[in-house]
C-alpha cells in the first residue's frame, strides 16, 4: 500500500475515533450539539443511543486500524472491508437522518477505498 494510502486510512479511522468521542463521552455537551444540531433536551434523551452509535464507530476505526498496519493480502481484504462498511452507513445515514453523513462519512470511505485499490 502506498504512504499515500495509508496516510488516508488511518486519517479516515481518526474522524471515526473522533465521532466516538463526541457520541459515547460529549454527547449532551455544547460541542457535540452544535456538530449534530441537536437540542440539550434531545440529547438527554438520547443519549444511550448516541453512546451505542459511538461504539460502532469506534469498531470502524479499530477495523480500519487493523487494515492500516496489517500485512497484505489480510491487511489489504481489511481495508477494503471496513472502508465499505463507513460507506455502506454513512449511505445508511445519509438516507435515514441526516444528507450531511453522506459528505462526512460516506464520500471520504469512498476516496480512501478509491486509493486502496489503486495503491494494489
Amino acid at each position: 500500500m502506498s504512504a499515500f494510502a495509508a496516510v488516508a486510512v488511518v486519517a479516515l479511522a481518526l474522524l471515526h475515533l473522533c465521532i466516538l468521542v463526541l457520541e459515547m463521552f460529549l454527547w449532551t455537551g455544547s460541542r457535540a450539539r452544535a456538530v449534530f444540531g441537536t437540542t440539550a433536551e434531545f440529547a438527554a434523551s438520547t443519549r444511550a443511543m448516541a453512546a451505542n452509535q459511538g461504539l460502532y464507530n469506534g469498531f470502524l476505526a479499530a477495523g480500519l486500524l487493523w487494515g492500516a498496519f496489517a500485512s497484505d493480502p489480510v491487511g489489504f481484504q481489511v481495508r477494503v472491508f471496513f472502508l465499505v462498511c463507513v460507506a455502506v452507513a454513512g449511505l445508511y445515514g445519509a438516507a435515514t437522518s441526516s444528507r450531511k453523513i453522506l459528505f462526512v462519512q460516506t464520500v471520504p470511505a469512498l476516496v480512501v477505498l478509491a486509493l486502496v485499490l489503486l495503491a494494489r
